[in-house]
């Protein structure tokens, strides 16, 4: 079979595309869970600037509350201290509404440590060096976690998610979104 150079090219584009999928579902952060599916499990190292003596955490240390999970690329970045802010700044409301804020990046645990002092943040900072957890949410990208936010219920199910955000005013929409769920859980 003879093929001019066009056609080749094209044979190449087509070949190259089928062979790479399998890539690029992992080079957009993994397989995210659905909404009003149960989230995956996770148990990490950590920190917390409020409660120093806990190391590790894990999904079921939040069981029967609301929990807001972000996941972001990097401590004292601008865009990851911005959207770590913006969380700090509402924490008080957040806990008001019958959530707790947690954070996961590939960070080390010194990193997160000066991060929580540095920054005064007051919510725990969570340690996936390989990516594990964020593979599992989707939000891998080696090396780093992306920006990704995921609202659970207290019964551990994913009740919203946001992906690629923009840290400026993220919080409040994310507040937002879990008073609305208290009011239309309080009219059931």
């Amino acid at each position: 079979m003879n093929f001019n150079r066009r056609q080749l090219l094209r044979l190449l584009l087509v070949g190259g595309a089928f062979f790479c999928r399998g890539r690029s579902a992992q080079a957009l952060g993994g397989t995210m869970p659905a909404i009003g599916s149960i989230v995956p499990m996770f148990d990490l190292e950590g920190t917390d600037r409020t409660n120093p003596d806990q190391k590790r955490w894990s999904l079921d240390d939040f069981q029967g509350r609301w929990l807001v999970l972000y996941f972001y690329p990097r401590d004292f970045t601008s865009g990851c201290t911005i959207e770590a802010h913006g969380f700090q700044s509402l924490v008080n409301e957040f806990h008001e509404a019958g959530a707790s804020i947690v954070a996961i990046s590939a960070d080390n645990l010194k990193e997160h440590e000066s991060f929580c002092t540095s920054e005064g943040l007051d919510f725990p900072l969570l340690s996936d060096p390989d990516g594990a957890v964020s593979r599992l949410y989707g939000s891998w990208m080696p090396p780093y976690s992306m920006r990704h936010t995921f609202l659970i219920d207290p019964e551990g199910v994913l009740s919203e998610s946001w992906t690629g955000v923009s840290p400026v005013g993220h919080a409040r929409e994310v507040l937002r979104t879990l008073q609305a769920a208290c009011q239309d859980n309080r009219q059931v």
